[in-house]
């Protein structure tokens, strides 16, 4: 496998962000971007890390990335310009598995092409509360 080959189709790609306001910024560009599909935003983590010398504890947000391997290099090359730290973390997690149609939404999201019209209809449903929502039905 080459470097930064990845196995599987789709990945769950890992960050964290000083707040939940600068991880929904980020987010949004990258979303806007297709470069991801969507992105959770999950407040209240505490990070424990060495930086510069010194161990350093912060509050922080771990941020959720769904997308392609397909979207990968460009996520890992454009990431470190969006994002407020230094070194961002950014880490890809293969996704072995998954509610086909969830997944087909994902690759038609970072297609870059505005998603294929079939996924994008079924997430946009009036049974939705909201597109972004797919755990609550009306």
């Amino acid at each position: 496998m080459k470097r930064n080959e990845v196995p599987t189709p789709y990945l769950a790609a890992l960050t964290t962000a000083p707040s939940a306001e600068a991880a929904k910024r980020l987010v949004r560009r990258l979303v806007e971007q297709r470069l991801v599909a969507c992105g959770t935003v999950l407040p209240g983590a505490a990070s424990t890390y060495w930086w510069h010398g010194a161990v350093t504890e912060e509050d922080e947000v771990v941020v959720v990335l769904k997308t392609t391997a397909a979207r990968w290099a460009a996520l890992a090359a454009a990431l470190p310009a969006l994002h407020p730290y230094e070194v961002p973390e950014l880490i890809a997690l293969p996704i072995v598995g998954g509610h086909r149609p969830y997944l087909d939404w994902v690759r038609a999201e970072t297609a870059g092409g505005g998603g294929g019209a079939g996924a994008a209809r079924s997430r946009r449903t009036p049974a939705r509360r909201r597109a972004g929502n797919r755990k609550r039905k009306e």
